[in-house]
Formats: structure tokens, C-alpha cells, sequence
């Protein structure tokens, strides 16, 4: 008898030592509130209109402050700040969050992202709704929404996309970082559409005597600024033409700059550069059969009718400076009344009757077109 109950008394030791390690690894979150938890109070703003810098979008736009959510227990509350573009909050979008304490600052970029984000379009003073939602744990359990406060805000647009351009003998501006010629000015990479890591160039690349430091080009950021800049990986002198390879920046991967991308003989090429991969393609293309039209037009509810120049270098590549685009839409017509479009903002492929081009904000801009391929960019100057 006295051995059955030892060897029952130990099984249970055992039992109750295994459910109390159990328990203790068990990571679900189990919290015991008040039915009602207090929401938070969220302090009135001191002014009522906001306009937000563009140039200084780190300093701080609006320092918000609130009294501490109550959920009957000691427990770390998590805060989300929303912001809507209504008062019934309809559509919020989430500009920070915070975990214990009663305040934060936000910045005039995230100001200014919470307010795209919720709708507000950009250069328009309108009323933004701010309000603090309190929860408990990862899963944010037994949210409960403070007051709303309101603030006129007048964002400022957030173009996020970069931009780049072609300098080299092979190509139209020469050597020439900021060529301000009429007909020969430094050309534009065409950013992809659904990939903003990817761009394209199509056209004439000439190496008439098939020199090898002939047909050369690199890829500025800035016009008129030497760096940054892009080409091939390879050193200068070892960097012989090539139909593909690796792509190297100042600084963008090092501190000298990079070798040239080339070809041998005068001919039209297709170049694609990836800069997430930091790789191209540079390989022949076949014009042949592809004629420009006469004039080419933009034209749409954005602007008054706008003629587009040709290249001296490359009649293919067409462009307009400096053109006041407000929003509403634009297409590229030509003098025998055929309309390219496409329904991609910034840039894209048009075709004949493809639709049009939204334009989304308002701004100057440098209009881009090439008919060999259809690619379009308007690039902002202010933005």
C-alpha cells in the first residue's frame, strides 16, 4: 500500500511539474480588463493651420500629447496616431505608433505621408482628423479610439522617383554634363512603369570609326553634377563594349568613378539598366521600318496644345521643356491625328490610343517621348 501511494504521489509531482512548465511556455496572451476601458484624451493643437516645408522634412510639425489609456491593470498600452480626411474616420491611416508612453512628435515628412495617405491632395490647405487608438499586447486587443482634434494641413507632394541621364561621345550632349543645347541636350533614361529600379533607353549610339574610346557613355543623377554617377563595374581602359554586365556608382558602390558603357560601331541600341541588381543590357535594335511623324503634340485638359522638338542626334527622341502641367491628363498626338497614351502617371509605354496620361499634381515639367518604342517621361523640376 505505502508503495502505490509513493509511485502515485510521484506521477503526480511529475504531472504538475509538466503543467506548470507548460503553462510557463505558453506565450498566448491572456489579459484581464475593465469591461469598459477609459480611452485616451488627446490634447487640442495650439495652432490650426499647418503648412508644411519641403525642404526641412525632418524637422518636427506637430508634437501631440494625451492622458493614458485605464484598462484596469499594469500593462504596457500600445498607441496608434490615425489620421483621416473625416471625422467619422472612414478610411484612417496609421501615421506612428507607440508603446507607453503619452506623446510624440511627428515629422513634416510624416506629416506630409499620413496626409497623402488619407487623401489629401498636395498643395491644397484642407482638414486633416487626428485621434490616438489605445491596445493591448501583439495582437492589439481591446482597442478603444480617443477624441478627434482637427488641423489644416497643406501638404507638399512627395516625389519619390529618381531620375537619370545620359552624358557620353556616344550619345547626343557629348561629353557635356549639362549640354543646353536646343537639339542635343543630355537625354533621359525612361523609368519602368511597374518597377522603378528599372530603366530604359532606345536609340541611335555612334562609334563611326570604331575607336575604342569611341560610342561611351555614363549615367548622371543630376544634370550638371559629376557624381552621382553610373557605368560599368570595370576599371576605365578595361572596360571593353559589352552587351551586358555589372553596374558601378560614385558613390553610389565606391569612391572612384566608374568605367563607360560603349558599343563598337554606330548603330540604334537598346540599354536597360536594374538598379536593385546593379546590372544592364546594352543590344542591338532594329529601327528599320519605324518613321517619325512630322510633329508630335501634347495636348489634354493638363495644358494648352504644346509643340515637342526632335533631337538633332536622334530624330526619335522627342521633348518639351519646361511645361506648366496641371492636374487632369495629357497624350502625345501626332500631325496625322493618331493619340498615344497609356494610363501611367510620371512615365509608361503609350500607344496609339491607349488612352491618356494622368498628370497627378501640379508643377513644370521636362516632357520626354521616344516613337521608337512608345516610352514617355515627365519629369517635375520643382517637386
Amino acid at each position: 500500500m505505502k508503495k502505490i501511494i509513493k509511485r502515485f504521489s510521484a506521477i503526480s509531482i511529475i504531472g504538475l511539474f509538466l503543467l506548470m512548465f507548460n503553462a510557463c511556455d505558453d506565450d498566448s496572451e491572456l489579459f484581464t480588463t475593465t469591461s469598459n476601458p477609459t480611452a485616451p484624451v488627446l490634447a487640442n493643437l495650439s495652432f490650426t493651420d499647418l503648412t508644411l516645408d519641403p525642404v526641412n522634412t525632418n524637422n518636427p510639425a506637430i508634437n501631440l500629447n494625451w492622458q493614458d489609456a485605464s484598462y484596469g491593470q499594469q500593462a504596457a498600452v500600445n498607441y496608434a496616431i490615425e489620421f483621416s480626411s473625416d471625422d467619422a474616420f472612414t478610411n484612417p491611416t496609421t501615421a506612428a505608433t507607440t508603446t507607453g508612453e503619452t506623446a510624440i512628435t511627428l515629422s513634416v515628412a510624416e506629416v506630409n505621408a499620413a496626409a497623402g495617405d488619407a487623401g489629401l491632395n498636395p498643395f491644397e490647405l484642407k482638414p486633416i482628423y487626428i485621434r490616438i487608438v489605445s491596445s493591448l499586447g501583439t495582437r492589439n486587443s481591446e482597442s478603444a479610439a480617443s477624441n478627434a482634434i482637427q488641423v489644416n494641413v497643406y501638404p507638399y507632394f512627395n516625389y519619390t522617383f529618381d531620375d537619370y541621364f545620359l552624358v557620353g561621345n556616344g550619345v547626343a550632349p557629348g561629353w557635356d554634363n549639362n549640354n543646353q543645347s536646343d537639339v542635343n541636350q543630355n537625354p533621359p533614361l525612361f523609368r519602368d512603369q511597374n518597377d522603378s529600379n528599372v530603366f530604359y533607353y532606345t536609340g541611335l549610339i555612334k562609334n563611326d570609326n570604331g575607336d575604342y574610346n569611341e560610342g561611351r557613355f555614363k549615367i548622371l543623377e543630376s544634370k550638371g553634377l559629376w557624381q552621382p554617377q553610373w557605368g560599368d563595374s570595370r576599371d576605365e581602359g578595361s572596360d571593353d563594349p559589352a552587351t551586358s554586365g555589372s553596374v558601378a556608382g560614385n558613390p553610389g558602390t565606391q569612391s572612384g568613378d566608374p568605367g563607360r558603357f560603349g558599343v563598337s560601331s554606330t548603330g540604334y541600341y537598346s540599354f536597360m539598366i536594374n538598379f536593385a541588381s546593379n546590372t544592364y543590357t546594352l543590344v542591338p535594335f532594329n529601327a528599320t521600318g519605324i518613321t517619325s511623324p512630322n510633329s508630335l503634340t501634347i495636348q489634354g485638359s493638363s495644358t494648352a496644345n504644346v509643340s515637342m522638338n526632335q533631337m538633332a542626334f536622334d530624330a526619335h527622341l522627342w521633348y518639351a521643356n519646361s511645361v506648366r502641367l496641371t492636374p487632369g491628363n495629357v497624350e502625345f498626338v501626332t500631325d496625322s491625328g493618331a493619340k498615344w497614351g497609356s494610363s501611367t502617371s510620371f512615365s509608361g509605354v503609350a500607344t496609339d490610343g491607349g488612352g491618356t496620361i494622368p498628370v497627378i499634381v501640379e508643377d513644370d515639367y521636362d516632357v520626354w517621348f521616344n516613337d521608337l518604342t512608345g516610352r514617355y517621361i515627365l519629369i517635375p523640376l520643382n517637386l
